[in-house]
């Protein structure tokens, strides 16, 4: 048996080499960064979630094994360009278009958080490119008031972030299983993006409503939920269920807003029991 500690060495490396894995695509003149694992068809595109990076489903990735996977960027994280805009029709459409570069066919797309947002537009938006679709802890209209934690928190950060900022400590809240070395990843990436960018994303995020959007998506959709998620709770996925047309809702009792590093194999269980015969 491997010991702990050898274990804990394989965590750090792989967040370690994480950066290296990544590939950039041109689309419609912009820069997307890219990590790709080779594997079956349709790929799942799996679509990260605010101020996260592809690392954000590094600890997923390898419970969908034997899949073909597609991990981006969104524009302005990580290792890819900010572009003009951060609607969310901004980020779908970038998402459509590396669908398009890389020949993807109709390929699965989960999108988690913000990732769940531009995934239902993106569904609404070209049904043609899309095989399914997976919402994890996401909502169709937040309800960000001013003094909402995550408002406050990120009007307090200050240039440059520190990667040891108390906040991550509410933001990247989770479960004691959830390895340091990737947290310590996720804070970085974060902290790399400048405090204008926060804001300004974070204004979308706050300003959208998806309702109409999800009334018009037909792909097949799984509905992914924290049952303690305190970002987006039972009535936002609620009404994902009901807006989002046969769709099926499962709950990952043990976890808050992040269950695909709370618990990587119960998602990927649900993702391959719902897509298991997906056609590209």
């Amino acid at each position: 048996m491997r010991s702990a500690a050898l274990a804990l060495a394989d965590q750090e490396a792989d967040q370690d080499a994480w950066a290296g894995r990544k590939q950039i695509a041109d689309v419609g003149g912009l820069d997307l960064a890219y990590v790709e694992v080779a594997g079956s068809e349709p790929p799942l595109v799996l679509v990260h979630g605010f101020t996260d990076t592809s690392r954000s489903f590094s600890l997923l990735a390898p419970h969908l094994s034997g899949r073909r996977l597609i991990m981006p960027d969104l524009r302005g994280h990580g290792a890819s360009q900010a572009g003009e805009g951060y609607r969310i029709a901004d980020f779908a459409g970038d998402v459509a278009g590396l669908i398009e570069r890389l020949r993807l066919g109709r390929p699965v797309v989960v999108g988690h958080s913000l990732g769940a947002m531009v995934a239902i537009a993106l569904a609404a938006r070209h049904p043609e490119r899309i095989g399914g679709l997976v919402v994890l802890a996401g909502t169709l209209k937040p309800d960000f008031a001013p003094d909402h934690p995550l408002m406050a928190g990120v009007a307090a950060l200050r240039d440059p972030i520190s990667p040891s900022d108390p906040f991550y400590g509410w933001w990247h809240a989770c479960g004691a299983g959830v390895p340091q070395a990737f947290l310590a990843g996720l804070a970085a990436d974060a902290s790399a993006m400048p405090t204008p960018r926060w804001r300004a994303i974070l204004e979308e995020i706050r300003r959208t409503d998806l309702t109409a959007k999800a009334r018009a998506v037909r792909a097949k959709t799984l509905i992914i939920a924290g049952a303690g998620d305190s970002l987006f709770g039972g009535a936002h996925q609620q009404a994902l269920a009901q807006a989002l047309a046969g769709s099926r809702l499962v709950r990952a009792e043990h976890c808050g807003h992040n269950p695909h590093w709370e618990e990587p194999a119960f998602v990927a269980d649900a993702i391959a029991r719902t897509f298991q015969n997906a056609q590209a």
